[in-house]
C-alpha cells in the first residue's frame, strides 16, 4: 500500500474516531489539531501534527506553537515535543497519529507539572502600567474654600453662569479710560 493510501485510510479511521469530539480539529488532509484538557485551562494545550508526503514511513512534524498555546512556557512545550516524537519514533512505520493524541491526553498531567497556574505576558504587564498611568493621570485638581466659593457665586441656581457675566461695564470702562475730548 503506498503512503498516500494510508493516509486516506488513516484520515477516514480519524473522522470516525472522532465524530463529535470537539476538541478534534482536522485543519486540512495533512494536518490534525487535538486540544488536550479543560478549554482554557492553564494546563491545557493545543498538540499539532502535520504529515509529510512520505508519512507514515517518516515521521510527522509535532508542533505546539499554535496560538491556543501562548501560556504555555516554551521548555514546557519544548518537553512535551520532545516525548511525542520518541513516542512517533517507535510507530514509524505505522499510522500513529491517534497513538499520539492518545499519548499526549494519558500523559498530559506529567507534561503540566511545571506550568504555573497564571502567567504573565509582557503585554499583560504593558496594560497594567497603562492602567496605573491613567490612575495617576484622572485624579482631579483640589480647589480651596475661597476657590469654590468665589464658583458657586458666580453661576446662579441652574448652575449656569448669569447672563452678561463676560460683558464689560462701559460706564466703568469709559471712566477709567477718561472723556476722549474733541474740540475740533
Amino acid at each position: 500500500m503506498s503512503c498516500e493510501e494510508q493516509q486516506q485510510e488513516e484520515v477516514e479511521v480519524l473522522q470516525s474516531i472522532y465524530d463529535g469530539d470537539t476538541n478534534y480539529i482536522q485543519v486540512n488532509d495533512t494536518t490534525f489539531q487535538y486540544k488536550v484538557g479543560e478549554h482554557e485551562h492553564h494546563k491545557s494545550f493545543l498538540v499539532e501534527v502535520q504529515w509529510g508526503e512520505q508519512y507514515p514511513e517518516e515521521l510527522p512534524s509535532i508542533n505546539l506553537d499554535a496560538f491556543y498555546n501562548k501560556h504555555v512556557l516554551q521548555e514546557i512545550k519544548d518537553n512535551i515535543v520532545e516525548k511525542i516524537r520518541t513516542q512517533a519514533e517507535e510507530f514509524q512505520g505505522c499510522a500513529m497519529t491517534y497513538t499520539l493524541f492518545e499519548f499526549a491526553k494519558e500523559n498530559a498531567e506529567e507534561f503540566m507539572v511545571n506550568q504555573p497556574e497564571f502567567q504573565t505576558t509582557s503585554d499583560e504587564r504593558n496594560i497594567a502600567q497603562e492602567d496605573q498611568v491613567k490612575q495617576v493621570k484622572q485624579k482631579k485638581e483640589q480647589l480651596t474654600k475661597a476657590q469654590k466659593r468665589k464658583i458657586i457665586n458666580r453661576v446662579d441656581n441652574t448652575g449656569e453662569l448669569p447672563r452678561g457675566h463676560d460683558w464689560i461695564d462701559v460706564v466703568k470702562h469709559l471712566h477709567q479710560t477718561g472723556r476722549g475730548d474733541n474740540n475740533s
